[in-house]
Order: structure tokens, then sequence, then C-alpha cells
């Protein structure tokens, strides 16, 4: 009887212990990730200055954090937190010649709703869709557009627009797992520059980045 009850007691602690990092109701899942920030982007002309003159927007590498609440065992809100430092460069013309314009800091807070599939699986896909804000930060002219067109105020407006996910979560302990995650989100901005030399010029951009990310979460 003794061996019995030993031998039940050890297969539950096993099965406990092999049981996977699945998200249930009520759960928080924090997950770090390193993610790379691509835009997308199409951009509008330099004017009135520079008519049929364009920009570019380097992709960067960021760390990010983000937190999901299970609402019930397939759907949960995410929320995550992260800001990256871009550069924007002139295309052709004078502009081009320049090079690097402007940089700019990104924080882009987005909530999303995330359906996910297989909430008991170690194996587990979701979909999510929502908002993002994004604000521009610590914007800077550099060194050649200032020596080209004096002392420059630059200006970025913030942008409010919709995102889109895919993801994966794969267990590593029965609480830890490995995540990746890719994000579409609808990014726009106007670029301002006040110059000395060469007055008022803007930039309408639409961004749109994906974003890809890769990291680990815990489940609490």
């Amino acid at each position: 009887m003794k061996t019995s009850t030993i031998l039940i007691a050890a297969a539950a602690v096993t099965g406990a212990a092999a049981a996977p990092a699945q998200a249930a109701q009520g759960d928080v899942l924090v997950r770090l990730r390193g993610i790379m920030v691509a835009p997308n982007e199409k951009s509008g002309s330099v004017l009135p200055g520079f008519p049929g003159e364009k920009v570019s927007v380097n992709n960067t590498i960021t760390p990010e954090i983000d937190v999901t609440y299970m609402a019930t065992d397939h759907v949960g809100f995410e929320l995550i937190a992260a800001t990256s430092r871009h550069t924007v460069s002139g295309r052709t013309g004078t502009t081009g010649s320049l090079g690097e314009l402007v940089r700019t800091n990104a924080l882009p807070p987005t909530l999303t709703v995330q359906y996910h599939l297989a909430p008991g699986a170690k194996v587990r896909p979701y979909v999510g869709a929502g908002i993002n804000y994004t604000l521009f930060f610590n914007n800077n002219a550099s060194d050649a557009l200032v020596a080209a067109v004096g002392k420059t105020k630059v200006h970025l407006s913030d942008s409010f627009g919709w995102a889109g996910q895919v993801g994966l979560d794969i267990d590593l302990t029965d609480r830890m797992f490995l995540n990746f995650d890719v994000k579409y989100i609808d990014m726009d901005t106007r670029a301002r520059l006040t110059t000395t030399a060469a007055g008022t010029q803007s930039v309408k951009v639409s961004l749109d980045p994906f974003v890809f990310g890769v990291g680990v979460g815990m489940k609490f």
C-alpha cells in the first residue's frame, strides 16, 4: 500500500514537472525580446524647396519588453514597450548628397488583443490586432545638414494607427518559454525642418514598419 502511494505521488510530481507552460485565464506572461524594426517606408517630396527628392529610414535593433494578461484561456491583451533610434537620409539630388539628415527616437506603445490557438500545448501560436501610438522625440539635425543650411530645428509629428501580429510560444520549462513574434504597425509622420538658410521644409513619411522579435518569456 505504501509502495503504491509512493509511486502515485512520484508520477504526479513527474507529470507536474513535465506540464507545459501553458497560458490560462488569469495568467500574466512577461516577454523580453530583441527586435528589429524594419521600416517599409514610402516618402513624399521634401517641400517646398526640393520637389521630387525623397528620404529613407534605416532599420534598427533594440530590446523590447511586453506584458500579456490572459483574460481567458484563448484571449490575451498585450502591451509592448520599446524605444528605437532611427536615421532619416536623403535619397536623391541635394538632400541625397548630404546623406544623413535627421536622427530621431520612436516610442511606440502598442496594445493588441491576441487569440491563442492552442493554450494547452507545448507549442502555442497566436494572432493579434490592436492600436499603436508613436511618439517621436530627441530629434536632431545631422552635422551635414547643419553645415549646409545652418542651424536647424527638427520636429516629427506623432502617429496613431493600427497594428497586427503573429507569434509563437515554445516551452522551455514549466514556466519559461521561447517566443517568436512579428508585427506590422501602421505608422505615419511628417518631419518639419526649420532652417536658417532654406526656410521651413517638410516631408511626409509612411514608415509602416515590420517588427521582428525573438526572446524568452515567463509565466506568472
